[in-house]
């Protein structure tokens, strides 16, 4: 589990919910449920209307991935990459060939069986990094789905205080009427507000940090299987690929 992500959410809902009951408010008194409807409602609505219900499900399920990511040891594929180097030099290609069924990484047994297979390297280059982008592209829209919530929520917020100020208005003339509506009109400013900048925006950071630490890793893979094709001594292939570990950790 990633405790800095329970941490940043579980910290930001205690420092509202603490600051208005330290203010001597109830924490009764920021549940609504009407405003919840129009802000949680609308929020919704915006967001499936601005992207494909693929891209939104995408979204859905890759909130996995930032309470439990799930994340190869750079150091582990480094020395994996240079012991394949040490065999390919030594006994051949082909001899990698049995270890393909063995690599849980998906990306690396790919480009590995490319070269295996006697792809050149400038086409496994080109295919690979083709790959990279595509995977890139979809996991961007991802992270855009919560940063374009994140965008309406406050929006959508003002419109619920709008709304509670126009029932307001209407019942100035009963009493009993007035609180009920004033505070749909400010609980759901704080909803539209809270949730962009406590949960959606940081949950498209988070996912976009995630996404350029997986990059870097393609990229030093797609390195280290084309060091491998061409024979690159093992140890001068470590050391580069240690190169990428310096950079981006």
């Amino acid at each position: 589990m990633d405790r800095a992500s329970v941490t940043g959410i579980l910290l930001g809902v205690v420092a509202i919910v603490g600051g208005n009951l330290l203010e001597g408010g109830s924490a009764g008194s920021i549940v609504q449920g009407t405003a919840a409807v129009i802000v949680f409602g609308g929020t919704a609505g915006a967001t499936l209307l601005s992207f494909p219900f693929s891209d939104v499900r995408r979204a859905v399920a890759s909130l996995r991935e930032v309470f439990f990511p799930v994340s190869p040891d750079p150091f582990d594929l480094i020395r994996q990459i240079a012991a394949y180097a040490d065999i390919g030099r030594r006994q051949g290609l082909i001899a990698l060939e049995a270890e393909l069924d063995r690599m849980p990484n998906g990306f690396f047994r790919k480009a590995l069986r490319l070269s295996v297979d006697g792809m050149n390297p400038k086409m496994l280059k080109e295919t690979m990094e083709r790959e990279i982008a595509t995977y890139e592209g979809e996991r961007r829209r991802v992270g855009k789905v919560f940063e374009t919530a994140g965008g309406v929520a406050p929006t959508v917020g003002i419109l619920g205080a709008v709304l509670g100020l126009i029932h307001v208005m209407e019942n100035l003339s009963d009493p009993s009427k007035l609180g009920a509506g004033i505070a749909i009109a400010f609980v759901a400013t704080i909803y539209g507000v809270g949730t962009a900048n406590l949960i959606l925006l940081p949950l498209s950071k988070k996912l976009n940090n995630r996404l350029n630490g997986e990059l870097w890793l393609r990229e030093m893979i797609l390195e280290g299987v084309l060091g491998i094709q061409s024979g690159v001594n093992p140890r001068y292939l470590e050391e580069k690929l240690r190169a990428f570990t310096e950079a981006n950790l």
